[in-house]
């Protein structure tokens, strides 16, 4: 299996991860059928874990072989400089947009405003998510020092991760603003499907021109960043037991880290 998926081609490979993270986001949409609620702590566990895992990739199949073809491209490393804020602007800029709308829909209490603004919020978050596998993937043609297989999958399995609390975190509030469970768990699952399309893209444009790769890879890392440190770590942080989720961050630090060296 492992075989047959390394010898697919880079976009194949983008699109199966990002169906992978995906599916993922279908199965924590699907958390509707079964609860009313979910147990806090696992959740906030979970989003620790991938904040870690995050984090490492960010820098070890990111940042790391941005800088590394930058100068073998005898590029300036001010473009990785502005990859990774362009990245984090690109989506604070987003909240910005966010925020804006939100205020509006305070004029009225329409349950429909309300919902259509909580998918838009988490669906402009899976955009850079699935560019950043489709980067990930697409790099690796070029046999950049950081940048394997594994952690590639690593990554994919690690955005994987937190799209299960962000599928559910959809569906819940909407069957509790009254949308039966199917409905729910369909607005929740179809903000993912934006990881598949943009996946495609980015693998596409790192095989067409290799000279903007360090630019989308560092744009990728800052796009990272920024949802571990505007999102996953405050939510992990909100828990009671703020220790052990910083425990669960720090461990997925380390299993992405040691993937990262031992088979890279």
């Amino acid at each position: 299996m492992i075989e047959f998926f390394s010898n697919l081609s880079p976009i194949y490979q983008a699109l199966i991860a990002s169906l992978f993270t995906w599916s993922i986001t279908i199965l924590g949409a699907s958390i509707v059928f079964f609860f009313k609620k979910i147990n806090k702590s696992i959740m906030d566990a979970l989003l620790g874990f991938s904040a870690g895992v995050m984090i490492s990739a960010s820098f070890w199949s990111l940042l790391n072989p941005s800088m590394e073809l930058s100068n073998s491209l005898k590029l300036s490393n001010s473009i990785v400089f502005l990859g990774f804020f362009s990245g984090g602007l690109l989506l604070f800029i987003g909240d910005k947009i966010y925020s804006y709308f939100s205020k509006k829909k305070s004029i009225s209490n329409d349950s429909f405003k309300r919902c259509a603004m909580l998918i838009f919020s988490i669906t402009l978050h899976n955009i850079p998510e699935g560019l950043v596998v489709g980067v990930a993937f697409g790099s690796l043609v070029y046999g950049i020092q950081g940048a394997t297989l594994a952690s590639a999958i690593t990554l994919a399995i690690g955005i994987g991760i937190q799209n299960f609390p962000e599928g559910s975190a959809i569906s819940l509030p909407l069957r509790r603003e009254g949308l039966s469970r199917k409905k729910a768990f369909l607005y929740g699952q179809l903000s993912g499907i934006v990881e598949p399309i943009s996946a495609i893209l980015g693998a596409i444009l790192v095989l067409k021109v290799r000279t903007i790769l360090p630019f989308l890879l560092s744009f990728a890392a800052g796009a990272m960043i920024y949802v571990v440190v505007e999102e996953l770590i405050p939510e992990s942080q909100t828990n009671k037991r703020k220790d052990l989720m910083a425990l669960f961050t720090l461990i997925g630090f380390s299993v992405m880290m040691i993937l990262d060296i031992s088979l890279g």
